[in-house]
């Protein structure tokens, strides 16, 4: 399984939903608070080509996006083939 890395903040709902999304697939995650290391949202920015609203999610190396993306992913059944590849 890929690993995937979010993101966040945690006064953010979007954030909530993507983690949930993944926690009910029991996918494992790796969770970076911006809010709480700024210098972190420079690092976010920067691999996000410029995204600066969380969440910001990664599986590997490939950019997913946000959690509309995600979830947009997961409806379309190309969410579980990109975490398995």
């Amino acid at each position: 399984m890929q690993p995937v890395t979010i993101y966040t903040s945690p006064l953010c709902g979007y954030c909530h939903a993507a983690k949930r999304l993944l926690k009910g697939k029991n996918v494992s995650f790796d969770e970076i608070d911006v809010m709480m290391n700024p210098e972190k949202r420079q690092e976010m920015m920067k691999r996000a080509h410029g995204g600066h609203t969380v969440p910001q999610i990664f599986v590997g190396d490939i950019h997913v996006g946000g959690f509309d993306d995600l979830s947009a992913l997961d409806r379309v059944g190309k969410l579980d083939p990109l975490l398995a590849s």
